[in-house]
């Protein structure tokens, strides 16, 4: 049996006569979806699959198909003669675009048995003179494809060795999904031998030394696995140090590498190639100079059997030396190997005459984390799920590493610097000139780690954010950030209560938080206020970033903040400040709203069921029992009014801005600071001093703080809880009383609040019958996750927000978590949570 070897991802040229089997090769070795005939495309597009004339039109198709394939990452099989250079020439250069391995699978068959064949079947109506030149045709290829690029020739000759062929698919080098770690990926070392030493050791590595006491091996007790992304040799002080090691790790199984340009350099060198020596290269030639022939040799040969990148983690973690684009990922071929090892140029040079780096992790948008290093940056940072590790240790920085799939970041110093840079460290996303927003930086699918968690921003939901955005919103500068979605409590079992106290206690305490603050829910709407000294910026917007009310109401509402917050901006030392809040009354923003969705339904009830009732009392008048449809009637009139009333309730005139308030519960930043670290207690009073400064613009927010370990403690929330919801209040908000950024044992974020509401006041949300048994426990049902989900990512993008900010980031770096908040609201979730 012949085996074929054919990689999993390829494109397959099956070479031959007409008769030499091609067609039955490709139905018995490959799916019908992969294979690609000539003569069914002459078909498509002349409805004559035998019509040579539009064999053009017909290979431009199949080679758009091919396309379309080969970049899907799906194998291709071409079934045609292919005995022709330039048709073959076509299929190379599909396959060199998608940077695939072009393969052919010759069938060579005598002309005889070949004509026999082509004899019996009525589509082949050619004289045997064609066939013959077929077979020239043939004999003349096979000492042509190698020359033509086919990196696998596999030529069946006869009919036996055909039949019993086999196909057997291997995977690529560069693909080791099936390897998950965990890992440490190690940045550029540079030949600084102690510095790994350390690095290994802090990452819990334990190191084997030969009998010279030179480090041969590192092995961590848990089992981890080290990976390098190159650039291991050249500048500093031991680089042979350095390749003893690594090459004694991945010989042992503890570790993988990819290759660095240096690598590639000194390889040339040792080969006998003629390269410039510079960037550290003479250093390290002296070194391995005074190591003997035989270590020499294992370098070349180690350095030429490293491959260009690695996908690892079931394609979760892709590890490139210079970063990999997202096409060129598991993906084989010159220019792959080019990007890897040295990244793309602009094609300009810089102030130090060095080559300028295309920022291509700027457009990446990749499902894949990609970790590289090659261009020194004095801080690793996460740029839409790719980051640098080079942080320059041969030039006095430090040596990082990553673990994976944690993403935690380890560094040891540099004991000095060893090699002065030829300039200074800048970051591996050059800062732009200006500050000014590019839709490139918040379309199509993003990945974002943004320091508090890591997102997916789909592109169909930064579509609808871009749509409300463009359309709708204040400036984007003005958006430095939008309130996050908030999660209620978990759904309650007490008898008539969808939501209770007790289970939002429950919530918190699972989470570790010892003390929460309880906040009364005012019913109106989100509104983050920026105000400073100077009246400049300030800005008033809703939840989704737009603005309030008109300009001159805007303008007159925000003068009485910023008159109401002067003594802050004193206290605070700050110039500006950035508050969040709640409008009230809701009508004041949503009348509309109340009258086409709320009001209608109980005018309705209101309009229908008292007539109803009428007809049932004269129907029993005439001694007719319906008093089981009466009695679910009235309770539908009793539904219906409080339904009503819950409504009702947060429905007050205004005129202007008289009867508009704020209730502000939070001040999440000024110039230069964010005091998302500040405890509830902190911020709310400062909310306090901003009712006392104007008791007529601003509501207070009444609240408990609640200590979860004091049963008598929670048990008067709960009776505060059901005082203010009884009394037309729409309930609470239980917080950790320590402040936003709370996180749990394991260091995740702690939900920042989970919303309780009233029995009456989800009559709005749930319709007027939504207190009966049966839907009640219909209800409790509910599914909760996704929403949690949606508010903890969003808290974390505000979070993050509200740091960069306090940073003095560039404007984009603030407005694509913004813009990720308002995309991810966006994404279907039970609008009633």
């Amino acid at each position: 049996m012949t085996e074929i070897d054919i990689p999993e991802l390829a494109l397959v040229a099956l070479v031959g006569i007409s008769g030499s089997g091609k067609s039955t090769f490709a139905r018995e070795h490959f799916r019908p979806t992969q294979v690609l005939s000539s003569d069914y495309f002459r078909g498509l597009v002349a409805d004559d699959e035998n019509d040579q004339s539009a064999s053009a039109d017909a290979f431009d198709v199949l080679h758009y198909v091919a396309g379309k394939r080969l970049a899907a990452g799906r194998l291709t099989v071409v079934d045609a003669t292919n005995l022709q250079p330039h048709a073959r020439a076509g299929l190379i250069k599909v396959a060199r675009e998608h940077d695939v391995l072009p393969v052919a699978v010759v069938l060579d068959v005598p002309e005889a048995l070949a004509w026999e064949r082509t004899q019996d079947r009525a589509d082949r109506p050619f004289g045997r003179q064609v066939l013959t030149r077929m077979h020239r045709d043939l004999r003349r290829s096979l000492g042509q494809l190698a020359r033509e690029g086919f990196r696998k020739i596999h030529v069946l000759r006869g009919v036996d060795e055909i039949a019993a062929a086999s196909v057997r698919y291997e995977k690529l080098f560069n693909d080791k999904r099936e390897v998950t770690g965990p890992f440490d990926i190690v940045g550029d070392v540079h030949g600084c031998r102690a510095e790994l030493e350390t690095l290994l050791e802090t990452l819990g590595y334990a190191l084997s030394r030969d009998d010279a006491g030179r480090p041969v091996n590192a092995v961590h007790p848990q089992g981890r696995t080290a990976v390098f992304v190159g650039d291991l040799v050249d500048r500093g002080p031991d680089s042979p140090g350095v390749l003893r090691l690594v090459m004694g790790m991945v010989a042992a199984g503890t570790a993988i590498c990819v290759p660095g340009n240096h690598e590639q350099k000194l390889a040339r060198k040792l080969n006998g190639r003629n390269v410039q020596p510079t960037h550290g290269l003479p250093e390290t030639l002296e070194q391995l100079a005074r190591e003997d022939e035989a270590f020499t040799a294992e370098v070349r040969t180690f350095i030429d059997g490293l491959v260009s990148h690695y996908v690892l983690d079931g394609g979760r973690l892709v590890v490139a030396h210079a970063g990999l684009k997202e096409a060129y990922q598991g993906r084989a071929s010159g220019r792959v190997r080019s990007f890897a090892l040295y990244g793309e140029t602009t094609g300009e040079t810089d102030e130090y005459g060095l080559p300028v780096r295309y920022p291509w992790a700027r457009d990446y948008r990749g499902s894949a984390a990609v970790v590289y290093g090659h261009t020194p940056t004095p801080e690793p940072e996460w740029i839409n799920n790719t980051i640098c590790l080079d942080t320059g240790c041969v030039f006095g920085g430090r040596l990082t590493a990553l673990r994976w799939p944690s993403r935690e970041l380890v560094a040891v110093p540099a004991a000095r610097e060893y090699y002065a840079p030829a300039r200074p460290l800048v970051p591996a996303v050059e800062t732009r000139p200006d500050q000014g927003l590019d839709l490139a930086d918040v379309t199509g699918r993003r990945h974002l780690d943004y320091g508090y968690g890591r997102t997916t921003v789909a592109a169909e939901n930064a579509a609808a954010a871009l749509e409300v955005m463009s359309r709708f919103a204040l400036d984007p500068a003005t958006l430095v950030w939008l309130p996050p979605t908030m999660a209620p409590c978990s759904t309650s079992t007490h008898e008539g209560y969808l939501e209770h106290p007790a289970t939002a206690f429950a919530d918190l305490r699972a989470a570790g938080v010892g003390t929460v603050v309880c906040e009364e829910k005012h019913m109106g709407s989100r509104a983050v206020v920026r105000v400073s000294r100077t009246g400049t910026g300030d800005a008033i917007w809703t939840r989704t970033g737009r603005p309030f009310f008109d300009a001159e109401r805007n303008t007159a509402l925000l003068a009485d903040v910023r008159a109401a917050a002067a003594k802050l901006f004193t206290e605070l030392d700050t110039e500006w400040l950035l508050l969040d809040t709640e409008l009230l009354p809701w009508s004041a923003k949503a009348g509309g709203l109340i009258r086409e969705r709320y009001a209608g339904v109980g005018a309705a009830g209101r309009a229908a069921l008292p007539a109803a009732l009428s007809v049932l009392q004269q129907v029993a008048g005439r001694g007719l029992d319906v008093s089981g449809l009466r009695e679910r009637l009235e309770l539908r009139v009793a539904e219906i009014d409080g339904y009503s009333a819950a409504y009702r309730a947060y429905v007050q005139p205004t005129d202007g801005l008289d009867g508009v308030t704020l209730a502000p519960f939070a001040v999440l930043a000024g110039a230069g600071v964010s005091y998302a670290t500040k405890d509830h207690g902190w911020h709310l009073e400062l909310a306090d001093k901003l009712v006392a400064a104007d008791p007529v613009r601003f509501t207070p927010t009444r609240r408990m703080v609640v200590d979860l370990g004091d049963p008598a403690a929670e048990q008067a929330a709960t009776d505060w809880w059901l005082a203010l919801t009884a009394a037309g209040g729409e309930g609470m908000v239980v917080k950790p009383y320590a402040g936003l950024g709370v996180t749990d044992a394991k260091g995740r974020l702690v939900q920042p609040g989970v919303k309780c509401r009233g029995r009456e006041y989800l009559r709005i949300i749930y319709g007027p019958e939504y207190t009966r048994p049966e839907q009640l426990d219909r209800l409790r049902q509910r599914s909760l996750g996704r929403k949690r989900g949606l508010a903890l990512r969003e808290h974390g993008l505000g979070l993050a927000a509200l740091d960069r900010l306090a940073q003095g980031a560039p404007l984009w770096r603030i407005h694509e978590l913004v813009f990720a908040i308002l995309a991810a609201e966006s994404e279907p979730v039970d609008p009633r949570l």
